[in-house]
């Protein structure tokens, strides 16, 4: 399954609290991206957060792997993630089923 993980800044958190953490956040991202969990990842372009598509089993655990990495286990960031699911509007619009 596909997951959509939205990175959500903490409140008082400062590039400053973050930047230690940035050598060892990029070395598990890489793991994880190698490893095929992590398929994609980009920077929102307005606000410099991350975006990433993880593939997993289930919900669980993606959260599980979101939780591994640095950033978070330092409570410096979250993630909100979501399942994604295959777009069916073609088909839906083809076979006139609005």
């Amino acid at each position: 399954m596909k997951f959509l993980a939205i990175e959500i800044d903490i409140p008082g958190i400062t590039g400053e609290q973050i930047k230690p953490h940035l050598k060892t956040e990029s070395k598990r991202v890489l793991d994880l991206y190698e490893e095929g969990i992590i398929r994609e990842i980009y920077f929102k372009k307005e606000k410099h957060t991350a975006v990433l598509i993880l593939e997993c089993k289930d919900k669980n655990q993606a959260e599980t792997i979101l939780q591994s990495l640095p950033l978070v286990k330092e409570n410096l960031i979250s993630f909100e993630v979501s399942q994604l699911v295959p777009y069916n509007g073609f088909s839906r619009l083809i076979s006139n089923r609005l």
